[in-house]
């Protein structure tokens, strides 16, 4: 007769892990709202703001911390599974994608925005402030090569440290292919480094956002603590009209989608946890884990997401070009300014150009916003206003900006031969773009057999 010993009781911290991150992230953001709503009727604000606001900055500093690591060691990473023919067609149609579908999300904005007119109704403050000069378009494309790139981890200058990265894994794959046994043998070595140190940054960022839900709290709750009732209508109908032009940009991606004969069910349902996950994070580069797991999911290579998705994280910004152009004329409305055509292509052109070097973590769209503002001479004062519910707002945008860096990733996986596999079959070799099975790394020699 056999006996079972009873497992010992689970500690409060470990049944607190076994939820579900998604589920954890609703109950914070629904307590969130609720206290927030509650502070700001009662008047709490003085007690309560100083102890939330520390708790929320936290969660960001904590997610800026890894931004660096994740973009450095994915893009050697990804790099390094390409050959250099390779990278340079992948490199150009991510890029491709990534501009056009900006451009298409800030027309979106634009125009749903102008069709409801979200600032409708307020008056300008008469308080002015300093407009900053907008940053040359050259100085932005020579900041991409770092002249000291110590300097440039320093000071955070994403572009530049993606710059170095990108010629680390090209290097790297370079030392792979080579005929140098030495060399080659050496470039194996970095490459199991590399690959331990994605692994290592994956599992902080996965520790990270254990601390997610309390920051998610706390944020959200500041915020709503602090937002007036005056302006509560023309937030709301800003709200609306970001969120409606979110919806739209998301349709577009599954006509893509569709047009390149992407199975629609397998993308969603490798999507889901990405789009929930930045929703509630607010963070293109905290969701990098996440996405890079759904990307996997779909059956998409290494060389391809290790290259499109810490790219997107920083550059793709479809959901904060949205953002920016119906915020802006928001503000237009505000000041009782008409913006012309020549104004309104400014805005769509500025847009896109900034989200080059706005970083994927949360309220960087504030940085674009007031760009573009202060680009077609509209007072600055309200951009304020818009701070105040830019939480809100990030939450959309930011699932928008991951979805279309998983359809640019679908997408141009599709269209290489040997970067997309079957996910249900993986001992059988991927599906090139006509179609057809080719063996890993076959005529390729920058993919390794078993990539990705």
């Amino acid at each position: 007769m056999s006996t079972t010993t009873p497992s010992a009781p689970r500690s409060p911290w470990r049944r607190y892990l076994d939820i579900p991150l998604i589920w954890k992230m609703a109950v914070a953001l629904a307590g969130g709202v609720a206290f927030g709503l509650a502070t700001n009727l009662l008047g709490w604000q003085d007690w309560a703001l100083p102890v939330l606001e520390p708790l929320g900055e936290l969660f960001l500093r904590l997610l800026r911390m890894l931004i660096l690591p994740l973009i450095i060691t994915t893009l050697i990473a990804g790099v390094a599974a390409l050959s250099p023919q390779r990278l340079g067609r992948i490199g150009l149609k991510v890029l491709a994608f990534y501009l056009v579908t900006s451009a298409l999300a800030m027309t979106v904005g634009v125009a749903l925005a102008l069709a409801v007119s979200p600032g409708a109704g307020l008056d300008v403050p008469e308080r002015g402030q300093e407009e900053p000069e907008p940053t040359p378009v050259t100085e932005v494309l020579l900041d991409i090569v770092p002249a000291d790139p110590f300097q440039a981890l320093a000071e955070g200058n994403v572009l530049a440290v993606m710059f170095g990265a990108v010629v680390a894994g090209l290097a790297l794959a370079f030392m792979l292919g080579s005929a140098d046994d030495r060399v080659r043998e050496s470039g194996v070595l970095l490459k199991r480094v590399v690959d331990g140190a994605v692994e290592l940054v994956f599992k902080v960022v996965r520790g990270v956002l254990e601390y997610a839900p309390v920051g998610v709290f706390a944020l959200i709750a500041a915020v709503l603590a602090e937002t007036g009732t005056d302006v509560i209508v023309p937030l709301l109908r800003l709200t609306a009209v970001v969120y409606g032009a979110i919806l739209v940009q998301i349709i577009a991606y599954v006509l893509i989608l569709a047009l390149f004969r992407a199975p629609l069910g397998r993308f969603l349902a490798a999507a889901k946890d990405p789009m929930l996950t930045a929703f509630v994070t607010r963070s293109s580069s905290g969701t990098l884990p996440v996405t890079t797991q759904a990307a996997r999911r779909m059956g998409v290579r290494e060389g391809v997401y290790g290259f499109s998705l810490p790219l997107g994280a920083t550059i793709n910004m479809d959901g904060t070009a949205i953002y920016v152009g119906a915020a802006t004329v928001f503000v237009a409305d505000i000041a009782g300014v008409q913006l012309t055509l020549g104004q309104l292509f400014t805005v769509v052109l500025v847009g896109v150009l900034a989200s080059i070097g706005t970083a994927g973590v949360p309220g960087a769209g504030l940085v674009m916003l007031s760009l573009a503002v202060s680009s077609v001479g509209l007072p600055l004062a309200p951009v304020g206003w818009v701070a105040g519910i830019d939480a809100i707002l990030d939450m959309g945008r930011t699932m928008c900006n991951v979805t279309g860096d998983l359809t640019a990733t679908r997408v141009v996986a599709g269209t290489e031969r040997g970067m997309l596999g079957d996910p249900d079959r993986p001992d059988e070799p991927p599906t090139g773009a006509d179609g057809g099975s080719v063996r890993d790394g076959s005529g390729d020699p920058g993919v390794a057999p078993g990539q990705g």
